[in-house]
């Protein structure tokens, strides 16, 4: 499966973006799904999950409601809305796929597929 991250940019704070993830080879509702974020200097964290049957999601403490993780089947597209954007939401967002999983994973090392990412970057 090959995913293909975009929707990044330069914003202002306070506004907001929705990353999509596009993929082939895979049909999404056969996956697990994440994204993952890291910022400069820093090391790549959970941001957002979805079960393979989309009915479960979990989120990074810091997210704080203003994310959200979703998938359309009939795009085969996976995003990511991200509301109330902060200077510390910068950083390269990633897509990432399971195949095995079934639940909403935090653990990277249970995703084995991996888009390039999206930069993100919010200005104060």
């Amino acid at each position: 499966v090959q995913l293909q991250a975009s929707g990044g940019g330069l914003v202002q704070a306070g506004e907001s973006l929705t990353l999509s993830c596009a993929v082939s080879g895979r049909t999404v509702s056969n996956h697990a799904w994440g994204w993952f974020r890291q910022a400069l200097g820093k090391e790549r964290e959970f941001v957002a999950a979805m079960s393979q049957r989309g009915t479960t999601t979990d989120y990074a403490e810091f997210v704080k409601g203003r994310f959200k993780i979703s998938r359309d089947n009939a795009k085969n597209t996976v995003s990511l809305q991200i509301n109330k954007l902060l200077p510390d939401d910068t950083a390269l967002y990633f897509c990432a796929a399971s195949s095995w999983e079934l639940g909403a994973v935090r653990q990277q090392f249970k995703y084995e597929n991996w888009g390039r990412g999206t930069q993100v970057t919010v200005s104060s």
